[in-house]
């Protein structure tokens, strides 16, 4: 697991090998990640876009955005936490991601971003 605290938001990150999958005569590795953001701030915020950046061991590099997160804009509390799952697809058994949220503070109406920490991509029998 990684973590990240930024502005009072604090990000962990899993992720998890979740096998092969042949597309088009081309060969996938597919990962899935489970994200918590927890608001360790005072005040209330809501997430608001995304931004993810998605790397491989071939050197390809994929840009992905929009709006909340699997449908969603949770709005946090302060101490309250927001859990989900997601899933990637990468073309080599290597890879990570990194990324970072934009969010609004209700107290100050103030957008600001939240950095998601990069983590690993690994297909599990080459780190075990």
């Amino acid at each position: 697991m990684v973590q990240q605290v930024t502005n009072g938001i604090k990000i962990s990150v899993t992720s998890n090998f979740e096998g092969t999958n042949y597309q088009n005569f081309r060969l996938y590795f597919a990962f899935s990640y489970e994200v918590t953001i927890e608001n360790q701030s005072n005040d209330t915020v809501q997430l608001l876009e995304r931004q993810w950046t998605i790397f491989d061991s071939l050197n390809n590099t994929e840009f992905v955005e929009g709006s909340g997160v699997i449908g969603k804009k949770p709005i946090l509390k302060p101490t309250q936490k927001y859990t989900y799952r997601s899933n990637c697809f990468l073309t080599s058994p290597i890879g990570a991601m990194k990324g970072f949220y934009n969010m609004v503070n209700f107290t100050t109406s103030s957008t600001f971003k939240v950095y998601i920490p990069t983590f690993q991509l690994m297909v599990s029998s080459i780190h075990n």
